[in-house]
């Protein structure tokens, strides 16, 4: 099992990036899927969430109205879209799969994830 985030980098605030995470190694269909940020010397904090099936999501409310998670099953690929970025959207982000067959669940937790990326690093410039 294998995810790999990719898509981060040096981005002025107001501009925007794509995350990607490619999965490998089971079907991402039956998963729910992440995205966290970590500064280091802080917790790990859940940004961003979508369920398995039916397209819920969740959204910390520090990035609510500008970053978008979505998911192709097809592609077995979670994306995260970051608009408007700010200086505090500084971190390493990681993306993650938990919870097979829960539906409509949107998991927030990090213990409900079992599989978890490398992480990808954005830093947004003031």
């Amino acid at each position: 099992v294998q995810l790999q985030a990719s898509g981060g980098g040096l981005v002025q605030a107001g501009g925007s990036l794509r995350l990607s995470c490619a999965v490998a190694g089971f079907t991402l269909d039956y998963y729910a899927l992440g995205w966290f940020r970590q500064v280091p010397g802080k917790e790990r904090e859940g940004v961003s969430s979508i369920s398995s099936y039916g397209g819920r999501t969740y959204y910390a409310d520090s990035v609510k109205g500008r970053f978008t998670i979505s998911r192709a099953n097809a592609k077995n690929t979670v994306y995260l879209q970051m608009n408007s970025l700010k200086p505090e959207d500084t971190a390493v982000y990681y993306c993650a799969a938990g919870v097979p067959y829960s539906g409509s669940y949107v998991p927030v937790r990090i213990d409900e994830y079992e599989y978890w990326g490398q992480g990808t690093l954005v830093t947004v410039s003031s």
